[in-house]
């Protein structure tokens, strides 16, 4: 068998095994296949349309039909009928979580002991400081109602707001969650990606430990373990990203700025198979 019929049998398999719980989400939010596969089809034309061009030449429906294996006619649709912009939910999710880091990390919002100041609505070191400080010139009004929205912040009887959380978490919002799914699994992929092309050479990290033979009355344990180391360690890379995020360079040969981040996940399934390895650590860039 050859490399490349290799690489092609491994990435079908792959695919179908990242396809799995996806699909058991959108089972459950009542998508059907047919609206999977419209999706599919519009966006790998789009992809092919941007990513995939000659250079020196312009993007042509022509190259995205032979590319995607759709019809002109098909392709010619799915760009005509492309849905409008769906980057709201996302946006908000990126100015909320915004302000509440900045809570949490501008020492003028802060107690001596470092925990988070009950604010008043306006005036000095108020919520409306704190948005204008961290999220520019969005209303304040609106970030307030999307903390109080998702649960991330009270208001007492004494007028004071409170936040309630260290972390924008829209634990109350299945259509917050569900924008968050797309941001964040779109950012892993991603960096997959960059570590198939350029792992040699510029690596970005990617590592996962996991053990399958841990009892299940120990899950509690853990679940508390890993939640509170990494958000410590989140918490260190905030404080770091927050010193460095200063406004970016005018010139330079590099580009003026970049959106990095570090996303930490804890997964669990229960397992039958005893034969299975006591231990599988991956620990390499790929």
């Amino acid at each position: 068998m050859t490399t490349l019929v290799r690489a092609q049998r491994v990435l079908e398999t792959a695919v179908a095994t990242l396809l799995r719980p996806l699909f058991r989400l959108l089972l459950r939010q009542s998508m059907s296949f047919i609206a999977f596969e419209e999706i599919a089809k519009r966006v790998f034309v789009e992809v092919a349309m941007k990513d995939f061009g000659i250079e020196g030449k312009a993007p042509s429906m022509s190259r995205a039909a032979i590319l995607s294996g759709l019809t002109r006619k098909e392709v010619a649709r799915l760009l005509a009928e492309r849905p409008g912009d769906e980057a709201e939910p996302g946006e908000r999710y990126n100015r909320a979580a915004r302000v509440l880091t900045g809570w949490l990390r501008d020492i003028d919002f802060t107690e001596a002991d470092g925990s988070p100041r009950w604010l008043r609505d306006e005036g000095p070191r108020s919520f409306a400081e704190l948005v204008r400080r961290h999220s520019g010139d969005v209303p304040a009004r609106a970030v307030l109602d999307e903390l109080l929205r998702v649960g991330a912040v009270r208001r007492h009887d004494d007028g004071r707001i409170e936040p309630l959380t260290r972390a924008y978490v829209p634990a109350a919002s299945v259509v917050d969650k569900l924008a968050i799914l797309g941001a964040d699994v779109a950012d892993l992929i991603a960096t997959i990606e960059h570590n198939i092309d350029h792992g040699k050479t510029e690596p970005r990290f990617q590592r996962k430990v996991m053990y399958h033979r841990i009892a299940t009355a120990q899950l509690p344990a853990l679940r508390k373990l890993t939640a509170v180391q990494a958000q410590a360690l989140l918490e260190r890379m905030d404080r770091w990203l927050q010193e460095h995020d200063t406004g970016v360079p005018e010139d330079g040969p590099e580009p003026r700025a970049a959106r990095v981040g570090l996303g930490i996940y804890y997964f669990e399934e229960p397992i039958d198979d005893a034969s299975k390895e006591d231990l599988v650590f991956t620990g390499e860039e790929r």
